[in-house]
């Protein structure tokens, strides 16, 4: 497999998650043209900052003439689960220069995450893994531009593009992303205990439920995986 091969692999692999933005790009991009915002500072958010849940949390609060700090803060905190990806990932990119893990870093989103931790868990010593990453990384971004510009000129036109229910694309696609890492026992617990994190807490503000959901997940999946790590010595040690 040629480089250009593992790049058109990525973006391949990507596309039904493109399908899944697709309408979140085109509502961020309607949210946008009815707010305070110009439109190019919109795109030009798009283009910077690239990270669609932080990017509605801080229209939002621009809106609301919220304070810089409070953005700042806030969308860091909804932003603090890439941290968790890029961990995740990183032992598979550690060997590659600076230049490409800072590339990788900042295109990484939820739905990459999604491609790239199957595709590495096929194939954990892939020599072009990154070509890979990159395809995907590239052909999201491209895809969120795309429907953000389409959402921006289109949306004063026909507000009534925010009524039409398309968030939930984006909800099918948090739940394409999720389902399939739910085979393992620790992955289960972890998913189940966040969830509730999550619903218990969604009434705190600055999305301090998120973030409380993110660490308990976490802590319940190391020490589930730790245990059953634990567990297999034991019987190794015992036979």
């Amino acid at each position: 497999m040629t480089r250009l091969s593992s790049f058109a692999s990525g973006a391949r692999d990507t596309v039904p998650m493109l399908v899944g933005a697709a309408p979140f790009g085109v509502i961020f991009g309607t949210l946008v043209a009815a707010g305070p915002l110009a439109l190019w500072q919109g795109q030009l958010m798009s283009l910077s900052v690239y990270a669609g849940s932080s990017q509605f949390i801080a229209v939002g609060l621009v809106a609301g003439h919220a304070g810089l700090l409070v953005i700042w803060l806030t969308t860091l905190i909804v932003n603090l689960r890439h941290a968790l990806y890029a961990a995740t990932l990183l032992p598979h990119v550690a060997h590659l220069p600076a230049r490409w893990r800072w590339t990788l870093g900042f295109f990484l989103t939820d739905e990459t995450f999604a491609v790239m931790a199957g595709y590495y868990q096929r194939h954990p010593r892939a020599p072009l893994g990154h070509w890979y990453f990159l395809g995907s990384c590239l052909s999201m971004y491209g895809n969120w531009q795309l429907w953000t510009l389409v959402g921006l000129l289109f949306g004063a036109a026909f507000p009534q593009l925010q009524s039409l229910g398309l968030d939930f694309a984006m909800v099918a696609t948090f739940i394409a992303i999720v389902v399939p890492q739910l085979a393992s026992l620790p992955h289960f617990a972890a998913a189940l205990a966040a969830g509730t994190i999550a619903y218990l807490g969604q009434g705190l503000p600055y999305k301090l439920g998120l973030m409380a959901a993110v660490t308990v997940g976490v802590m319940v999946g190391l020490s589930l995986l730790r245990w059953r790590a634990g567990s297999r010595e034991r019987v190794e040690e015992a036979a």
